[in-house]
């Protein structure tokens, strides 16, 4: 079991069902070679969502790997044709969040970095721990305008949100219809304009070669300085350098990161020092349910594949 990182997986899933020894292992090595010589041993690995990639060259280097469960049913960093062609079957799990659920955890954090941001909670408990008092003037939501990149079902909640707040909800992305909009309580405009006319604009579309770098420099100097940003989806959908220098700038007035282009973040990454942010450590998704539902699947998913019964294949 792969990136582990809060050392709690063994409390989420019968492990010892299982008739194999299970190892976990708790970061993720930056160096390939290191990463291999790791997981040389292994028959099954499971990987957490898309802390460890999984490209061709990592894939062929390990010939007794016969099966990778993923948790959830999508993982751009497998390389899912190579392990095909390679005999490794992949399968997935549920996601712990039900398709007619109303509401998901990352919709959640959004909303938690969105206030957080917006009114300084960050540095308002740093005034108080420091022996001061109020810092700062809070920016209110209410009848201001809440841009969303991407309505799909994420991007919907959030929209529903801050329709429940007072805010003017408007949302783009490339193939996103009036009426779609409208069916997420949001008005559908032009991509220039959800730039120009979001005082808080929050990314929801999913990362894929069409939407690397989505909002770059352009897109950036078309926002208000009075105005946040908000990316709780994947970081290489926003141009990171751009974004860091207008913070700095003060071109913008703020973001709230959950997602990074290297994660984990090393050390002196500079995010760790760009003002005018909320950063939490990707943890959209890290909840009590969604753990629960990954880790226990992920030992059904290796059950019924060392049984012989039918998983859910996400390369066959």
């Amino acid at each position: 079991m792969l990136d582990d990182y809060q050392e709690v997986a063994r409390d989420y899933a019968d492990w010892d069902s299982l008739p194999a020894q299970v190892e976990f292992f708790h970061d993720t090595p930056a160096d390939r070679a290191e990463l291999v010589r790791r997981l040389a041993p292994f028959d099954v690995i499971a990987a957490m969502r898309e802390r460890t990639p999984f490209p061709r060259e990592v894939l062929a280097a390990l010939p007794q790997l016969k099966l990778l469960v993923t948790t959830g049913m999508r993982n751009a960093s497998i390389d899912l044709d190579a392990a095909a062609e390679l005999g490794i079957t992949v399968c997935g799990t549920g996601s712990g969040a039900a398709p007619d659920r109303a509401w998901g955890p990352t919709a959640e954090l959004t909303w938690g970095l969105i206030i957080a941001v917006t009114r300084q909670i960050p540095e308002q408990d740093r005034a108080i721990r420091d022996g001061g008092w109020q810092r700062g003037v809070g920016f209110e939501l209410a009848g201001r305008t809440l841009g969303v990149l991407g309505l799909g079902r994420l991007g919907s909640q959030v929209a529903k949100v801050g329709a429940a707040f007072g805010m003017d909800v408007i949302a783009w992305s490339r193939n996103l219809t009036a009426e779609a909009a409208a069916e997420a309580g949001a008005r559908r405009v032009e991509k220039e304009e959800l730039f120009r006319g979001s005082d808080v604009l929050t990314v929801h579309t999913v990362l894929s070669e069409r939407t690397r770098g989505l909002v770059g420099a352009a897109e950036l100097a078309l926002m208000r300085p009075t105005a946040y940003l908000v990316n709780t989806s994947r970081g290489p959908i926003v141009d990171e350098v751009a974004l860091r220098e207008a913070l700095h700038a003060g071109r913008l007035a703020g973001a709230g990161l959950d997602v990074y282009g290297t994660e984990p973040l090393p050390a002196g990454d500079p995010w760790r020092t760009t003002p005018r942010t909320v950063l939490t450590p990707h943890v959209g998704y890290v909840t009590e349910g969604t753990y629960r539902t990954f880790y226990a699947e992920t030992v059904a998913d290796v059950r019924a594949f060392l049984d012989g019964a039918p998983v859910r294949v996400l390369n066959g």
